[in-house]
């Protein structure tokens, strides 16, 4: 046994505490270079993608582009609204603004329909992406004329102060979500361990590699830019794989301590797990970052951020499984070892180390597939299938502003100034390039845009027309009176796409046009992502096979690999769709319907789920494997590779699941989908596919589950034998 992972075992084994001070400084290294460097921000022309961003690039290149404004509702706190306080309040609230660096402009007052509210809009400078980091300024305005006039109701709302309100209540979400996953994550350690200590160290661990990733995150972000998701992630995965991969190497050396009954050392015992709970923790590891390195193949910033997060907390998991683990686990052995000494010589017997999973509950869980298992197969499959229906009625829409939580002050103005000034709801950016010296006949076909635009009931009016100093570029708003997700706005971009446009400005030759805005960046981005979907979807299969192929020199389990990932993952989806695209479960999980899916939550929870997937399915098919090495029947060593690894397979199950469910109480309701599928889809996997599903299917399929490389391994089988007896017990 002389494998990469027996050698780093070896070395931590023999130099604990350098190897602990050692894990410990990586991790304050991390941070502190991290903190040097800081973060690179995503900025607002890394989102662009389709017509809509090409539409931004262009007002960008000719210095057009749309500025983030924040809207101010004056209003009566009781009673008709006084007029002459409201415009003397927006008169003053105009002049403070104005004096603000932050602001580009203040339009002139405007006032609803009923009389009942004067509004005042302010434009900031700057990105898009920045403008929730200069909002303060403009809400400390808005409260002192507030405070001055007690008898007026001053409201401030805009893209700037929702992102701020969105971010606030995602940490706050965040805080939460780790108050609930960290307790109930001891608690299921404490139940597999029975000791303290023990279920202290995968929790530690994982939490120090989140650390560690955290930093390291900052430096990858120079890279490839955060998109403010990078956390999130770390943060949900960190926890989920860093406590598996700990658990999986935890479990094989205690029980290869109970099968010894004290004639190995602990660093022999360490040894014995580094070859094969961590040999199936590094090519675990390394099966995630590569299905979802896949991400970087959507051309998004978003998916690229959850890559970058992904691939940097499953490989710092890995590092610290490799190296601060075996050291750890031989100072607590040698600390166990000293109290049975005192325990012998005090005439008291030695206490009982656990050891094999499994027991009567799995053996009554893996019964049908040992006895029946085409029943079985075909039961389990069946309602898999059932779970996958739903995706028939599948609806995938990019989650708007409109679908944020009301407990947001900001949401709560936003539905006001909507509900009052209904024009102010939806607004189309058009932008024309053209040879200056066709500036004129843009200006003219955009002119004829605008009217055809103003008799249909879709449109809500105009703005002037806009023109870059070199005259090569034009833009034209087109109001909207309906809300962004509504059918409406759809319909009206459809409208001025694939009607109005090529009618007018299409005319002008050499113009090239354009539409963006936020309806045009839902619809596009939506469609951005299913143009890519095949690509990622066609890698991932590639990748997942091959993975498992190699793990296993079967290309039989390769295929099992993808066609059970595809079973569960569709399920999983399936199930999401029934739950969060109806209204029956709208208490229960405290969400409001959309009637739709994120879009980016099916190609995340694929790629996810097939990475960590491959945790059960490496653990589990490694415990088969190595029985068949060490000369069992295919069969048998089915039975026996699963009945011992579904305690673990369980535990982490149930670990991983509860840092998933934890995000369902998240307010974002794309984290709610997110939380909700991944940990359903843990469970279908662990607790159907591994133990009723992939067992069947290998008794069926008996030797010819290991093709091509059946008549080798008969060969590695008296290799593994031998090299059973060279451990080192010194």
């Amino acid at each position: 046994m002389n494998s990469f992972t027996v050698r780093m075992a070896r070395w931590s084994a023999r130099h604990p505490w350098r190897a602990v001070v050692g894990w410990l400084a990586f991790v304050v290294l991390c941070l502190g270079i991290g903190s040097a460097v800081g973060t690179h921000s995503a900025t607002t022309a890394d989102y662009r993608v389709g017509e809509a961003g090409r539409a931004e690039a262009m007002a960008a290149e000719g210095h057009l582009e749309r500025r983030s404004t924040e809207q101010v509702l004056i209003s009566s706190r009781s009673g008709l609204l006084d007029r002459a306080a409201a415009d003397a309040a927006a008169k003053d609230l105009t002049s403070r603004m104005k004096r603000l660096p932050e602001v580009a402009g203040v339009a002139d007052p405007l006032l609803s329909g009923d009389h009942r509210i004067l509004l005042v809009e302010v434009a900031l400078k700057g990105e898009e992406r920045d403008a929730k980091d200069k909002v303060d300024a403009l809400l400390a305005q808005t409260e002192a004329v507030a405070k001055a006039r007690p008898a007026l109701l001053l409201q401030e709302t805009g893209s700037p102060s929702i992102s701020k309100g969105v971010d606030q209540q995602r940490g706050d979400d965040l805080a939460l979500s780790e108050e609930i996953t960290l307790p109930i994550t001891l608690i299921t350690l404490l139940v597999v361990f029975g000791s303290v200590t023990m279920a202290g160290v995968p929790l530690l661990l994982a939490l120090s590699s989140i650390a560690a990733a955290v930093g390291l995150s900052m430096v990858a972000s120079h890279l490839s830019p955060d998109a403010g998701v990078g956390t999130n992630v770390i943060l949900m995965i960190g926890l989920a794989v860093g406590v598996d991969y700990t658990l999986f190497y935890l479990k094989r050396e205690r029980e290869e301590r109970a099968r010894s009954g004290g004639r190995l050392s602990s660093e022999a015992l360490v040894e014995l797990a580094a070859a094969t709970s961590g040999r199936a923790v590094v090519i675990s590891g390394l099966a995630v970052v590569a299905s979802t390195a896949t991400l970087y193949l959507a051309s998004d910033v978003i998916f690229s951020s959850l890559a970058t997060g992904t691939i940097v907390v499953v490989l710092v998991a890995v590092a610290s499984s490799l190296t601060a683990l075996p050291a750890l686990l031989v100072k607590l052995g040698q600390r166990a070892e000293r109290r049975a000494r005192r325990r012998a010589e005090r005439g008291k017997p030695a206490r009982r180390t656990r050891g094999e999973g499994g027991g009567r509950v799995w053996a009554a869980l893996l019964r049908p597939a040992s006895r029946h298992p085409l029943a079985t197969l075909c039961v389990s499959v069946l309602a898999l299938l059932a779970l996958v229906t739903p995706l028939a009625g599948l609806k995938i829409t990019e989650m708007s502003r409109d679908t944020h939580s009301r407990d947001i002050p900001a949401m709560r103005v936003y539905d006001r100034l909507n509900e009052a000034f209904p024009e102010q709801r939806v607004t189309h950016q058009v932008v024309v390039r053209a040879d200056a010296a066709r500036s004129g006949e843009v200006a003219r076909a955009l002119g004829e845009l605008a009217r055809r635009a103003d008799a249909d009931p879709l449109f809500a009016g105009a703005s002037g027309i806009r023109t870059s100093a070199d005259h090569r570029f034009s833009v034209l708003e087109l109001r909207v009176p309906y809300l962004g997700d509504s059918e409406q706005a759809y319909d009206s971009l459809d409208h001025l796409r694939d009607d109005y446009l090529p009618a007018t400005v299409g005319r002008v030759d050499g113009a090239e046009f354009a539409v963006s805005g936020d309806v045009a960046r839902y619809a596009d981005y939506p469609a951005h992502q299913n143009s890519k979907l095949p690509l990622v979807l066609g890698a991932l299969l590639l990748v997942t096979f091959a993975m498992t192929t190699y793990a296993f020199r079967s290309v039989v389990l390769g295929l099992i690999g993808v066609v059970l990932n595809l079973l569960s993952a569709a399920a999983a989806l399936g199930l999401l769709v029934l739950v969060f695209q109806g209204t029956w479960a709208e208490g229960l999980l405290d969400f409001h319907s959309t009637g739709s899916i994120g879009s980016r939550v099916p190609l995340f929870l694929f790629v996810i789920l097939f990475g960590l997937s491959m945790d059960y399915q490496v653990f589990v098919v490694s415990r088969i494997r190595e029985a068949v090495l060490a000369g069992a029947s295919t069969r048998q060593a089915v039975l026996d590779g699963i009945h011992r690894s579904a305690s673990v397979v369980t535990s982490a199950a149930v670990v991983m699941t509860t840092v998933f469910v934890s995000f369902v109480f998240l307010h974002i309701i794309e984290m709610k989908q997110i939380g909700f599928v991944l940990a359903v889809a843990v469970l279908l996997d662990a607790f159907v596919v591994r133990i009723m599903v992939l067992p069947s299917a290998m008794l069926l399929l008996g030797e010819a589950t290991w093709w091509p490389s059946r008549a080798a391994e008969r060969k590695a089988a008296a290799q593994f034998a031998d090299g059973q007896l060279v451990v080192d017990v010194r």
